[in-house]
């Protein structure tokens, strides 16, 4: 079985037989090109989405923990927000957890809001002056809401930069007057555009203070107090979220005298991340299985139409053979084909692939990227499974008997 012939002068040969086939070789590679492309184009996608959830959540703060009501069984079941979180919950934790470094209740509403003859569902959230550099947002104009505008609940909001251009088009928005259900505010400051977080675009929200918001739209519970949607909570360093989230997990059983299941829960910005890293990668995952399966596919063809050409070529074979061919030479030369053709097919789907990932990113929100690994790995892959599958024809070639062969002369 062993080959005499150069590599060279054999690999000479394989490519003079593609090219004198040249269309049903573009059809054999069409198998290993769509695989190739399948698996770069859905893992780049994949990879996108999760690139694209973790930016969005960046754009909650750094070091942030979030103090929601109702345990998971309720929140799983799709139940309103229970009122088991008040404002004196957000001031004990500022006060009483020294891992602590700001915190930020809000109670949020969706509300029509209205300027001129323009009107909008918005988004109006009741805050305190520590949300903005809690949750790291920036100012664009005027000022953000302070601590005198909480002391005398004043009708005033700041608004983000696209209700901002909604309400108030081809003017300024500061000064002006924005009604929030029938209440007039005066718009005070616009913020920096912020994104969007899991779908919810935070530049169209609203913010007045939390004094106001109860005085003024949600009202005061007879029986819980100031109820809260949620309280945001920064952490003196990142190595000091873990221990705020304990500390606080333990404040609120104190204060909310727990004994079994909290009616509480304490979310980080980690916990999200690491839930979103696992379905996106998950999802990857299935994705590039996907893509292979077009790949294996491919591999399948290469090896149907190479036992094709073997039942074709027997003349040549028993010809090369009858003038002193090895069997190895006649194995190593259908192998050299099948890996042409495979290598060939992966370079080229490759590079519809990453073409593909490169138009989804420009035209689309999602940053969908591939990196150079998964690049190699795709090419190496395609190149070895056309070995693999150029394997069983190679050997039918290499066993045929030249004098069978000569007899169809």
């Amino acid at each position: 079985m062993a080959s005499k012939l150069p590599l060279g002068e054999t690999v000479g040969m394989a490519l003079s037989t593609l090219r004198a086939n040249r269309l049903r070789s573009l059809l054999t590679m069409l198998g290993i090109v769509i695989g190739n492309a399948s698996v770069i184009t859905l893992v780049g996608v994949g990879r996108g989405a999760q690139n694209l959830a973790e930016g969005q959540l960046s754009n909650l703060g750094a070091n942030v923990l979030f103090v929601v009501p109702g345990n998971n069984d309720t929140r799983r079941q799709g139940i309103d927000f229970p009122k088991t979180l008040v404002l004196e919950d957000a001031e004990a934790i500022a006060e009483q957890v020294p891992s602590v470094k700001r915190v930020a209740p809000q109670i949020t509403l969706s509300e029509v809001v209205q300027a001129g003859g323009l009107s909008s569902t918005a988004s109006v959230n009741g805050i305190t002056p520590e949300f903005l550099p809690v949750r790291q947002f920036e100012m664009a104009r005027g000022r953000f809401i302070s601590a005198n505008d909480m002391e005398a609940a004043a009708s005033v909001t700041v608004i983000g930069p696209d209700l901002a251009d909604k309400m108030f088009p081809g003017g300024t928005a500061v000064g002006r007057t924005l009604r929030i259900r029938t209440q007039p505010f005066e718009v005070i400051g616009v913020l920096e555009a912020k994104g969007a977080v899991f779908g919810q675009n935070q530049d169209e929200n609203a913010y007045v203070p939390l004094s106001a918001m109860v005085s003024k739209l949600s009202g005061r519970d007879p029986t819980y107090g100031v109820s809260l949607n949620f309280i945001s909570v920064e952490a003196r360093d990142g190595d000091s979220t873990g221990a705020a989230a304990f500390q606080i997990t333990n404040l609120l059983r104190q204060r909310h005298n727990i004994l079994r299941e909290d009616d509480f829960a304490v979310r980080s910005q980690q916990d999200a991340l690491t839930i979103v890293s696992t379905i996106t990668g998950g999802l990857t995952l299935m994705l590039a299985a996907i893509g292979a399966v077009s790949l294996l596919v491919g591999g399948i063809g290469i090896m149907n139409i190479m036992l094709v050409s073997v039942s074709e070529r027997t003349e040549e074979i028993g010809l090369r053979k009858a003038l002193g061919a090895r069997s190895g030479d006649v194995l190593l030369q259908f192998l050299v084909e099948s890996l042409v053709l495979a290598s060939l097919g992966g370079a080229i789907g490759t590079a519809v692939g990453i073409g593909t990932v490169s138009l989804v990113a420009l035209v689309t929100p999602l940053p969908a990227t591939i990196g150079a690994g998964t690049v190699l790995l795709t090419v190496g892959l395609s190149g070895s499974i056309g070995l693999f599958f150029g394997v069983v024809p190679a050997r039918r070639a290499a066993g045929l008997d030249p004098i069978v062969a000569l007899r169809s002369l």
